[in-house]
């Protein structure tokens, strides 16, 4: 086994490219320098791409599941082949001890015909002799043998096997932990792992590992291909309207206005209040979770709900011209200025409404549908004014 290095990375030295059959290497990146990534340099240095590269953490954790999916229930199974190991030992123990048995009353008996023979019958007493030392002979083999066994008994009483089988239930927590050190992690990866493959599709959207285990079998699993940071950064057109809109709009506002227009964030996933307070602080750009007040401009809501009329009046003002209205991007909500609603002609015209029960813009159009009244509640971008 390989030394074991430091570094946050548990694949280090086991990844091999499926394409090109080089290593691959990691490198470490982010303020603190731990966030691994794995690459093969394919012909880089020789003025060349690399041929593939993706971050590590996914794929440390992917590969650690597969991981805990075969040891958890091979603690058990190994529990079993102990005992079957030990049965046979105690089988060929029991064999080795009969058969010592009978070494010793051989050997005894060879004595016995050594010390009964004449010792001027130098033939026949350097027979019985050489008899006799053969006995001793296996008898010391068949001890060393017995002393063996009994050295390397496999047994495990009660209490051992049941803390075992708990070590195998709790392995996942102990792994997930974050005080589990990562070299303990490593070591167990190169335990257990002769090597890996990995290989990108032609799109490069998926990895595909072939796991070669130290049992000689082989798991084929794939996953989504990490993206790097700039492949999930913040589309520059989202991020534009994100700093327009920050300087009054909340978060919440923003996310709204965002998904109107079609955009997602850099994982395509829709916006929400949270990805948007992320993407802020991600770029550095001053904003708040809700709309600041302001004392000079107001809603389409609160411009209706400040003249007692409906949206639609509001906006068919704006429509006639007779009232201007702001905007920082399409689909935003309208500013109106307060000093505008206390325009002369638009004071008149509303005064007249309410009086008359009669919408009267100028030249002379009118008109009193229900709505003019009727105070409508909703999102400001309900009506995805442009």
């Amino acid at each position: 086994m390989a030394a074991i290095r430091a570094g946050q990375g548990l694949l280090v030295g086991l990844l091999r490219c499926g394409h090109c059959g080089r290593k691959l290497h990691v490198r470490y990146w982010g303020a603190r320098g731990t966030h691994a990534r794995y690459l093969c340099k394919g012909d880089y240095d020789d003025g060349g791409q690399y041929c593939q590269r993706f971050g590590g953490a996914s794929v440390d954790r992917r590969l650690s599941q597969e991981l805990l999916k075969v040891i958890s229930p091979g603690i058990e199974a190994s529990l079993r082949a102990l005992e079957e190991l030990s049965t046979g030992d105690a089988a060929q123990r029991i064999a080795l001890s009969s058969k010592l048995e009978q070494l010793e009353y051989e050997a005894k008996k060879a004595f016995e015909q050594y010390d009964a023979v004449d010792a001027r019958n130098r033939l026949v007493a350097g027979e019985l002799e050489r008899r006799w030392n053969e006995k001793l002979e296996e008898i010391a083999k068949t001890k060393q043998r017995l002393a063996g066994l009994n050295g390397k008994r496999y047994s495990l009483s009660v209490d051992e096997e049941a803390q075992i089988l708990a070590m195998g239930t709790n392995f996942s927590e102990v792994w997930q932990n974050d005080h589990c050190p990562s070299t303990l992690k490593k070591m167990i990866f190169r335990t257990v792992v002769e090597e890996i493959i990995v290989r990108t599709d032609a799109e490069k959207k998926t990895l595909q590992f072939t796991i070669h285990w130290s049992g000689g079998t082989h798991t084929q699993l794939a996953m989504d291909r990490p993206r790097s940071a700039t492949e999930t950064a913040t589309p520059i057109e989202a991020l534009e309207i994100i700093r327009r809109m920050a300087v009054r709009h909340g978060d919440d506002q923003i996310a709204s206005v965002l998904n109107r227009l079609g955009y997602s964030t850099g994982k395509s996933k829709r916006w929400n209040q949270i990805r948007v307070a992320t993407a802020r602080r991600n770029y550095s750009v001053s904003g708040q979770r809700r709309a600041l007040p302001d004392p000079e401009r107001v809603s389409l809501n609160e411009a209706a709900r400040i003249c007692g009329v409906s949206h639609r009046t509001i906006e068919r003002l704006v429509e006639a011209g007779l009232l201007k209205r702001e905007q920082v991007t399409p689909r935003a909500p309208w500013e109106i200025r307060r000093a505008d609603l206390n325009n002369e002609t638009v004071r008149s015209i509303i005064d007249r409404l309410l009086r008359t029960g009669k919408l009267v813009l100028q030249g002379g159009s009118s008109g009193n549908p229900p709505s003019l009244f009727t105070e409508n509640e909703g999102d400001d971008n309900a009506r995805h004014h442009e």
